[in-house]
């Protein structure tokens, strides 16, 4: 058994601190050291809920590439549980723009599934039915697997900058009794589109 199942969401982040966003306009620009790490939505509640100490599996899809090494090494520290298929197309990467605000605007490259589905039916619902909880990163993959989660215990999804019209989200937000989203797009729609979900909790952040 484990207390969290983390379905998608791995991939590297390359975190790069600018003064202002949009940054100026040059042709180049000194900023402070850039690295690149284990990132992405999956792999931040994966490890985040590791470091609480909970029992967390976590299954996606990773590149063959150096940007999937850098994920499977940061992995191999923990005691994470990971069922991973090769990607194709290469490990997700997002570019991080930060400005010394805080605020955060993310270039993501999702390198896109294609191909018949990684992972057997029968297999996720194997790891469903282990888990006490299971959060659902919206991975194109995981799209066409959401009737699996229908078992499972309780699960949660991130909608990220959902617009409230964007239909590919709607399936993630309607499986998911606890949701997160940013209002950063919804803008004065939030409340109504949080309503509509109800009875399921919808935590929004700015």
């Amino acid at each position: 058994m484990v207390d969290l199942l983390v379905l998608g969401g791995l991939g590297v982040d390359v975190r790069v601190q600018v003064p202002a966003l949009p940054p100026p306009v040059a042709d180049s620009l000194l900023v402070p050291p850039i690295d690149m790490r284990i990132g992405n939505t999956g792999a931040g509640v994966a490890l985040a809920a590791h470091a609480l100490g909970l029992r967390v599996a976590l299954v996606d899809v990773l590149g063959a590439d150096p940007a999937g090494d850098v994920v499977r090494a940061a992995l191999a520290r923990t005691s994470v549980r990971t069922t991973l298929a090769d990607a194709p197309a290469g490990t997700r990467r997002s570019v991080n723009l930060v400005d010394p605000a805080g605020r955060r605007m993310s270039l993501h490259d999702p390198r896109p599934w294609s191909g018949p589905a990684p992972f057997a039916d029968a297999e996720l619902a194997a790891l469903v039915a282990e888990a006490t909880h299971v959060h659902l990163s919206i991975m194109d993959w995981a799209r066409d697997s959401l009737p699996v989660l229908r078992a499972a215990t309780s699960v949660s999804t991130d909608l990220h900058d959902w617009d409230g019209d964007n239909d590919y989200h709607r399936p993630f937000a309607r499986i998911a009794d606890l949701v997160f989203v940013s209002d950063t797009r919804l803008g004065e729609r939030a409340a109504k589109e949080a309503a509509e979900l109800a009875p399921r909790t919808v935590l929004e952040s700015s």
